[in-house]
């Protein structure tokens, strides 16, 4: 019998459009979107299915509509493949995502969380204002040699390895005076390929400070219960059980780097075989496949 696990995407997923279509089809996903409209003072299926694009990418708007449609994602799977969420025994979430699967796990309603990830978009993009500063892809280098990609940059600014996707796939966070110099001294260490990504700053860095202190009061004030399955932290790649060290994780994940190829590790050695993306975009499949080329997962889009 399949041992099923659900991913939910992180920002960068969104995509103009999304949810437009079950928002037409499904009562309880036009009941997500008005109760977002209500929680955010803001028409959140307005930006998600007209934009503009800019509009959407603001990762204080990005946050909560990536984390909206991805719920409305998984209400179409409830209703097509009920069996399937009903068996589904763990979950992850990449950075952001770890909220939405925080939220199917029932550790937090719908409410909480989408108050959670605005506070935290807001605190991120506020962070990121006061520091100029981005995210780059490197692609075709292995841990050591990103170590030594810091420390060569080490002398013209702050650099650090921010999302661990998979075997070759590392985003490095850092200020902009540092990643001037990550394409030169990248492609020195024989990288394949560096990407610039359109972020608004280093996210999962030292540089995110302080909105992780603003994220810690927000879920001071915030109730969470013991999830009724394992969600995989992004921190340590571990499920956590106990809400001080849920909040814990998800506080320290602002600054930390996101071990994403790791705990998509320990979840294949603890017996996931089969996996379902719920949400935007399909990065996640993607990156699983680098990962295990023969674990399936299969991708229940935010139509």
């Amino acid at each position: 019998m399949a041992k099923i696990a659900f991913l939910f995407p992180g920002q960068g997923a969104q995509q103009v459009g999304m949810g437009r279509a079950l928002d037409q089809e499904l009562p309880s996903v036009r009941a997500l979107f008005d109760r977002a409209r209500e929680i955010l003072g803001f028409d959140l299926r307005e930006v998600c299915f007209e934009g503009p694009a800019e509009a959407l990418e603001a990762t204080d708007v990005s946050q909560p509509a990536i984390f909206t449609a991805s719920l409305a994602a998984l209400e179409s799977l409830k209703q097509t493949q009920p069996d399937v969420v009903a068996a589904c025994a763990g979950a992850a979430g990449l950075s952001l995502g770890e909220y939405t699967a925080l939220v199917f796990a029932g550790a937090m309603d719908f409410e909480s969380g989408l108050k959670l990830v605005r506070k935290r978009g807001e605190a991120m993009q506020a962070a990121a204002v006061a520091t100029p500063s981005g995210m780059t892809s490197v692609l075709g280098l292995e841990l050591e040699k990103i170590d030594a990609l810091c420390a060569r940059i080490a002398p013209h600014g702050r650099l650090w390895k921010a999302n661990l996707l998979g075997p070759g796939n590392v985003v490095v966070s850092g200020d902009s005076a540092a990643l001037e110099h990550v394409p030169a001294i990248a492609a020195e260490l024989g990288a394949m390929k560096v990407v610039p990504l359109a972020v608004a700053g280093a996210f999962h860095s030292e540089l995110m400070k302080p909105a992780d202190r603003e994220l810690e009061a927000a879920l001071a004030a915030t109730a969470i219960a013991r999830p009724r399955l394992p969600v995989y932290a992004n921190v340590d790649t571990q499920p956590h059980f106990e809400p001080a060290e849920i909040k814990a994780a998800l506080v320290s994940q602002v600054i930390s780097g996101v071990r994403w190829e790791e705990s998509m590790r320990k979840m294949l050695q603890d017996g996931f075989d089969t996996f379902y993306e719920i949400g935007p975009g399909r990065v996640l499949t993607g990156l699983l496949k680098r990962i295990d080329r023969k674990t399936p997962c299969s991708s229940i889009p935010a139509r």
